[in-house]
């Protein structure tokens, strides 16, 4: 059970007055279109003293207010807006709202519906659902939750208590091991809050596949549920295939192609404690051992020995860890894009289906489908996209934060 008696950090600041933070002149016009950040740069004057994390009044360069922020001094976003209504009262009231109106999605989604078919989802998706630097998911009865800012860090507690609230979870489990926090000024966190956290690992449901879950050591949360719509997708292309699975971590695509009626699946990681998972996730389905086969490898150079090998796949799934963070290294990120779908194109048999995704949040759709054209072109075949992916609907997208679009993918036809 939750401790509803924690010390709530920042509660005891949420009476006194905001420090105001006045905006350079015109700065305030991304806040008035509902973006959610303002940068160091655009700031023209702190009043007051606010501590890290404290609710503070952004105005304009006239006095006039634009929103009630999350102050973070050592972060190039140096606000992050809790809300744009003056009237609003920045408390664990607001926060009960908020998580309320985030969860009320989830189960409008259907999320929520049928315990046998999905029971784990994420709750809160930061910026997208008016909680910057909040992320909570929840599998299976535990919730994992990021506290990536440090306004998040402040009204910790209070998350914590309003989801045990309105969820009733087994446990909260932190995984604030993000180098985000270390933009922020703050310590990498990762441990049980409270509850009876797992042993090992545990197990979820997800369209009605059965997976086991690390959600102490996992990448992520413990898994990249952004990706469930995606995986369901594959079954409708997978029936009597060869297929590969790159970067297959525990199995998600892999099971989902067996259950698509797939003749064989390779499944290829560089994590032997991943596969060995991947395979466990098998045998919990009840599925053949003799249709999968697990590959510890680099995957840009098996992908090369396969077609040295000449050995050919049907469909092929690439679904690569984040290859870049922001713009820096954007064309070092697009030449491996261009290199692993080139390799992967050259695998594929005619009439082959490639699913190809980039996670990296500064690579554009456009970018992205530029890097996979010019792999075509190099591989010298002719391929089509038949179809577009994005992250599930539980990881929304703010039409006015597209920052939140990080998921793309591309479904591919080779002629």
């Amino acid at each position: 059970m939750y401790n509803h008696d924690m010390n709530m950090k920042g509660s005891n600041r949420v009476n006194m007055k905001n420090s105001q933070i006045i905006l350079k002149p015109g700065r305030e016009k991304n806040l008035l279109k509902k973006h959610p950040w303002v940068f160091s740069g655009g700031i023209q004057k702190v009043n007051g003293d606010p501590m890290p994390g404290d609710t503070v009044t952004a105005v304009s360069s006239k006095g006039e207010f634009t929103a009630y922020c999350a102050f973070s001094p050592q972060s190039q976003i140096r606000l992050r807006v809790w809300s744009w209504n003056e009237k609003d009262k920045i408390n664990e009231g607001f926060f009960d709202e908020k998580i309320r109106t985030a969860i009320a999605l989830r189960k409008n989604l259907g999320l929520f519906s049928d315990p046998t078919i999905n029971n784990s989802c994420r709750v809160i998706n930061s910026e997208s659902d008016g909680l910057p630097g909040i992320i909570a998911d929840l599998y299976n009865r535990h919730i994992v939750v990021q506290f990536l800012t440090t306004g998040a860090e402040k009204w910790k507690d209070v998350i914590c208590r309003v989801l045990y609230k309105q969820l009733d979870p087994i446990c909260f489990y932190e995984r604030s091991d993000s180098d985000e926090r270390l933009l922020e000024g703050l310590k990498k966190r990762n441990g049980l809050i409270s509850g009876n956290g797992p042993s090992k690992t545990v197990e979820i449901v997800e369209n009605g596949i059965k997976m086991l879950v690390d959600i102490k050591e996992g990448h992520k949360t413990g898994f990249y549920i952004d990706q469930r719509n995606n995986r369901r997708l594959i079954r409708d292309f997978a029936a009597g295939k060869d297929v590969l699975n790159c970067f297959s971590y525990t199995g998600g695509f892999s099971l989902n192609a067996a259950a698509g009626g797939a003749k064989h699946i390779v499944s290829a990681d560089a994590s032997k404690k991943v596969l060995e998972t991947a395979a466990a996730n098998v045998a919990l389905n009840g599925f053949s051992p003799d249709k999968f086969t697990f590959v510890e490898s680099d995957v840009f150079k098996l992908l090369r020995q396969y077609k040295e090998e000449e050995r050919y796949f049907d469909l092929i799934v690439l679904d690569p860890p984040k290859f870049v963070s922001g713009t820096a290294k954007l064309e070092t990120a697009l030449r491996g894009y261009k290199d692993l779908n080139l390799q992967a194109l050259r695998i594929l048999k005619p009439g082959g289906v490639l699913f190809t995704f980039s996670c990296s949040g500064s690579v554009t759709d456009e970018m992205f489908q530029k890097a996979t054209a010019w792999a075509a072109l190099d591989a010298e075949c002719s391929a089509s996209v038949i179809g577009k992916m994005i992250q599930g609907p539980d990881h929304p997208v703010l039409l006015s934060f597209p920052e939140s679009s990080y998921l793309k993918g591309l479904v591919l036809y080779k002629s």
